[in-house]
C-alpha cells in the first residue's frame, strides 16, 4: 500500500527511517536528519517532506555531501554490478535502457566515466528518469554527461546534489503513490506544441516560432483546440493573433445563467519563441491556467468571477521589432508604424497578418484595448529564466518586481597606432578604456541590491593583432527593480565613461536604444501568491525578475503579480536545455488553484 503523510507524521525515528529507506542511496543519515526537522504538527505536504530532506543535505558538511555523491553508482551501462547498486538504482538505470547500450554507446559511457572521475573524483549523477519521471533517452544521457564535464568542480558537486534530490523526489513519489497528473499534462502539452517550428530550424531539431509563420499559426490552432477541450466557454483568435479563452463566472448577463459580464481575472503569457529557444518560456503561463479551468469545468463549477486566458501571439520581437505586440494591443499600446515593418524576406507585418487571416487594420487592433475596470488584475506564471530557485532547491518563487531597464550602444574613439612603435604612455587605446568601463559596470551594479549591469557586446572594428585599437563599440544593459535605482546606475556609468575618456584623451558617442519602466508587483496580489505557495507546504521566497514579461505591459493598466517556477540546468532559458519537472509544474497548478480559491472567498 502507498505511504501516507499520516503514517510518516506518526512514526518515531526508527519507523521513519524504515518507511523512507532507500530514498537516498546508501545514505540513511539524510532521512534521519529530515526526521529531526519534522514540525510539531507534522509535515504539511509531501513537498514539505521533500524539502526537509533537501535542507538536511544543504546543511551537511562538504565532506558529507561528497560522500553522498560517492554513494551512488556510475552510469555503467552493461557493466552494472548488481551488488554495488540498490534495487532502486538498478530499476532506474535499466528503465532508461542503459543496460541495452550499443557497443558504441557503452564505449562512450566508459570513456566519459573515466574522464569525469579524473576531473572530479566522484561518479557522475543524473536523474535518469528525467523531468517527467518516465526516463531519458540514452543519447540525451550521454550528451548531458559530456556537457557537464565542462563544469567547475564546485558547480558540478552542487549539480550532482540537485540530481540526487530529483532521484529522491521520484522515489518518494513512488512510495506515496503520488502521480503529478496535471504536471504531466503540462509537459505533454509543451512537447506537442514544440513539434511546430519555423523552416530551417525544425529540420535541425530546433524550436523557433516567430510571429504569424505557419508554425506560429499551427500553435494557435492547437492552443485554441486545447482550450475548448478544457471547457472554456469562448475561444477566439483576435486581430493580432492572440488566442483568447474565457471561462464565465457566476451571475447573469449572458442569457444562460452564467456571468459573461462578471468581473474577470486576466492571465496568460506568450507562445512565440526566440530562435532555437526552449519549450516553457511563456508557454508555461498558458498551460497552468488551462489545467485550472479544466478542473473547474470537469465538475461544472463556476467562480464569482470569470477567467480570461490570453495566449499572447508575440512577446519576443524576433520576426519584427515589435516586442510585446500581443499584450501591448490589450493596453492600447500598439504602434501604428509596426504594420509597415518588414521582415528579413521583405514581408510587412500587415501582409503577414492578412496572410494569416487577420484584418491587418489599426481599427481592428485598437478595438482590442481592455477596460481595466472590468478586471480584478493580471497574474502570470513563468519559468524563472535564471539560476536562483535552482540553486536554492526551491520549486516556486514569488516575484516582487519586474526590473526596469535601459539599453545603450556606445563607441569610444581614440587613435589607432602601431603596437610596436607607440610607447605605452602615448597611446589612446579605445579598447582599454572600454575594459575600464566594463569593470566599473560590474563593480557599481554589484554595490546595490537588485541592480544588474551587463556589457554584452565588445567589438574593435577592423581590429588587428599589431594595432592599438582606435575604436571600440560596446553595449550597455542596465536593470533594477525600481526606476530610480535604474536611472542612478545609468547616471553613474555615463559619468564614469566621461571621466575615463577625459583622462585618456578619448571621446565617445552614446545612444539609448531602449527604456522600460520597472513593474513592481501589486502588494495585495503578491501576498496572494505568497499564501498560495505557503499552502503547498513550501517556504515563501520573494525575488525580482530580471527578464521582461507580458505582465510589464498589463501593469500599465491594472494590478499584476507573478509566480516563478524553477528551471533545470541552472535555470537556463532561451535555450533548448530549458526544462522543468512534472512535480514543479504540479505545484504551480496547485498554487494557481489556491489563488483562485482566495479570490472566490473574497468575492463570494
Amino acid at each position: 500500500m502507498p505511504l501516507t503523510l499520516e503514517q510518516v507524521n506518526a512514526a518515531d525515528a526508527t519507523q521513519f527511517g524504515v518507511l523512507l529507506a532507500g530514498v537516498y542511496e546508501h545514505s540513511p543519515w539524510v532521512v534521519e536528519r529530515a526526521f529531526a526537522r519534522r514540525p510539531a504538527g507534522g509535515f504539511a505536504s509531501l513537498a514539505a517532506l521533500k524539502l526537509a530532506c533537501v535542507a538536511a543535505v544543504r546543511e551537511a558538511s562538504a565532506d558529507e555531501q561528497v560522500a553522498l555523491v560517492r554513494a551512488h553508482p556510475e552510469l555503467a551501462g552493461k557493466a552494472m554490478v548488481a551488488r554495488s547498486m540498490t534495487a532502486e538504482s538498478t530499476r532506474e538505470q535499466g528503465g532508461s535502457g542503459l543496460a541495452d547500450c550499443s557497443p558504441e554507446e557503452f564505449a562512450r559511457l566508459q570513456e566519459l566515466n573515466a574522464a569525469y572521475n579524473r576531473k572530479f573524483g566522484w561518479p557522475f549523477i543524473l536523474a535518469v528518469r528525467g523531468p517527467r519521471g518516465t526516463g531519458l533517452a540514452r543519447t540525451e544521457i550521454i550528451d548531458t554527461f559530456a556537457r557537464r564535464l565542462e563544469h567547475h568542480p564546485d558547480y558540478e558537486r552542487a549539480e550532482c546534489l540537485r540530481n540526487i534530490h530529483r532521484v529522491a523526489e521520484l522515489r518518494l513519489d513512488d512510495k506515496f503513490g503520488y502521480v503529478p497528473e496535471e504536471g504531466d499534462r503540462i509537459l505533454d502539452w509543451a512537447t506537442q506544441l514544440a513539434t511546430h517550428s519555423d523552416p530551417d530550424f525544425k529540420e535541425n531539431g530546433q524550436l523557433t516560432v516567430t510571429y504569424q509563420t505557419a508554425a506560429h499559426q499551427a500553435c494557435a490552432r492547437d492552443l485554441a483546440a486545447w482550450m475548448r477541450d478544457c471547457g472554456f466557454d469562448e475561444v477566439t483568435r483576435d486581430a493580432v493573433g492572440n488566442v483568447v479563452g474565457v471561462y464565465f463566472g457566476n451571475g447573469v448577463g449572458s442569457g444562460n445563467g452564467m456571468g459573461a459580464d462578471a468581473p474577470r481575472l486576466l492571465t496568460g503569457s506568450h507562445f512565440d519563441t526566440v530562435r532555437n529557444g526552449g519549450r516553457y518560456d511563456g508557454r508555461l503561463g498558458i498551460f497552468v491556467p488551462m489545467t485550472c479551468v479544466r478542473a473547474l469545468a470537469q465538475v461544472g463549477r463556476r467562480l464569482p468571477f470569470g477567467i480570461e486566458l490570453v495566449a499572447f501571439a508575440e512577446e519576443e520581437g524576433q520576426r519584427y521589432k515589435a516586442t510585446f505586440l500581443g499584450s501591448g494591443a490589450l493596453t492600447g499600446d500598439f504602434d501604428p508604424g509596426w504594420l509597415d515593418q518588414v521582415d528579413a524576406d521583405g514581408v510587412s507585418m500587415r501582409e503577414a497578418m492578412r496572410a494569416a487571416g487577420l484584418p491587418g487594420t489599426l481599427e481592428a487592433i485598437a478595438a482590442l484595448e481592455r477596460d481595466p475596470r472590468r478586471y480584478l488584475g493580471f497574474v502570470e506564471v513563468h519559468i524563472e529564466q535564471g539560476p536562483v530557485l535552482n540553486e536554492l532547491d526551491l520549486p516556486l518563487g514569488v516575484v516582487t518586481s519586474i526590473n526596469g531597464g535601459l539599453r545603450y550602444v556606445a563607441e569610444i574613439v581614440g587613435m589607432a597606432s602601431h603596437a610596436g612603435t607607440t610607447p605605452m604612455d602615448r597611446r589612446r587605446d579605445a579598447a582599454v578604456a572600454a575594459a575600464e568601463l566594463v569593470l566599473y559596470v560590474e563593480r557599481r551594479a554589484a554595490a546595490v541590491p537588485d541592480v544588474v549591469g551587463t556589457v554584452g557586446i565588445l567589438q574593435v572594428p577592423s581590429g588587428s593583432i599589431n594595432v592599438v585599437p582606435g575604436r571600440c563599440k560596446l553595449s550597455l544593459d542596465l536593470r533594477a527593480t525600481t526606476d530610480p535605482a535604474r536611472d542612478a546606475l545609468a547616471t553613474a556609468v555615463t559619468e564614469e565613461l566621461e571621466a575615463i575618456c577625459r583622462r585618456r584623451g578619448l571621446h565617445f558617442t552614446l545612444e539609448r536604444t531602449m527604456a522600460a519602466a520597472a513593474a513592481p508587483s501589486e502588494p495585495t496580489w503578491q501576498q496572494r501568491w505568497a499564501q498560495a505557495v505557503a499552502a503547498q507546504g513550501l517556504p515563501v521566497y520573494t525575488m525580482p525578475s530580471g527578464a521582461g514579461h507580458d505582465a510589464m505591459k498589463l501593469h500599465e493598466i491594472m494590478p499584476q503579480a507573478m509566480l516563478f517556477v524553477r528551471g533545470l540546468n541552472a535555470g537556463i532559458s532561451h535555450n533548448p536545455l530549458e526544462a522543468i519537472t512534472n512535480d514543479d509544474a504540479e505545484l504551480a497548478v496547485r498554487a494557481f488553484q489556491h489563488l483562485l480559491e482566495q479570490l472566490a472567498r473574497e468575492h463570494a
